[in-house]
């Protein structure tokens, strides 16, 4: 592909904030340049292993990744925990642990009915399929055959684009979760985690008793 296009591609994918998928990039193409544009998915995919490789070469910080089936720069594992130390993210994207439980029994078994979630996590479930659904990270896919025919959830792009997936046989291994449950650094990152929550929860106690005070 001309030089041209792989800088054009390099740029849209760069000032895009969410996933740019293949489809969207030649469509900004050819909006520019005319429907005439040859231009294609193949080349696009090819692209960006050239510009992964020209980023490698460079040792740059920085990747294109294959998100949902499209691409969005991201920085390397190398240097994700500095990042992650700087950054953190908003109240109403966080996810609570029961929340996570849920999601995860619902990425490995779907399609899934609620009761055969509430069976295996022992707890009523509707209150958080409700905050799952409000966040577009799962849907209702469907009804099963069984009796009653309950409600399916499955996964979505956006639980795709949440966890940094391209697809869901990118999911780790039960295996590789126990690996990454015992790594240092995830020991470590959750231990931080832990503590900030635990004083975001002593503030909102001192706020309320503040509040009470002044009542």
């Amino acid at each position: 592909m001309d030089n041209i296009y792989q800088s054009v591609i390099e740029a849209l994918i760069f000032s895009s904030d969410d996933v740019l998928s293949a489809a969207e990039i030649i469509k900004a193409v050819k909006g520019i340049d005319g429907d005439d544009t040859q231009i294609s998915s193949e080349e696009i995919e090819s692209c960006v292993d050239e510009l992964n490789n020209k980023y490698e070469l460079q040792s740059l910080s920085f990747r294109i990744l294959r998100i949902a089936n499209g691409y969005l720069f991201a920085t390397t594992k190398e240097y994700s925990k500095y990042v992650g130390y700087l950054s953190s993210e908003k109240s109403k994207r966080r996810l609570s642990q029961a929340a996570l439980e849920t999601l995860s029994i619902i990425a490995y078994k779907q399609p899934i009915t609620k009761p055969e979630i509430e069976a295996i996590r022992g707890v009523n479930s509707d209150y958080i399929l409700n905050t799952l659904l409000e966040k577009n990270l799962i849907n209702i896919s469907g009804r099963a055959e069984s009796v009653g025919r309950p409600l399916l959830y499955s996964s979505t792009p956006e639980f795709l684009k949440y966890f940094g997936l391209n697809k869901l046989s990118d999911l780790p291994k039960p295996r590789e979760i126990e690996e990454i449950m015992n790594d240092e650094d995830f020991i470590e990152q959750k231990r931080k985690i832990m503590m900030n929550a635990l004083e975001d929860s002593m503030e909102n106690e001192i706020s309320e008793e503040g509040n009470a005070d002044q009542t």
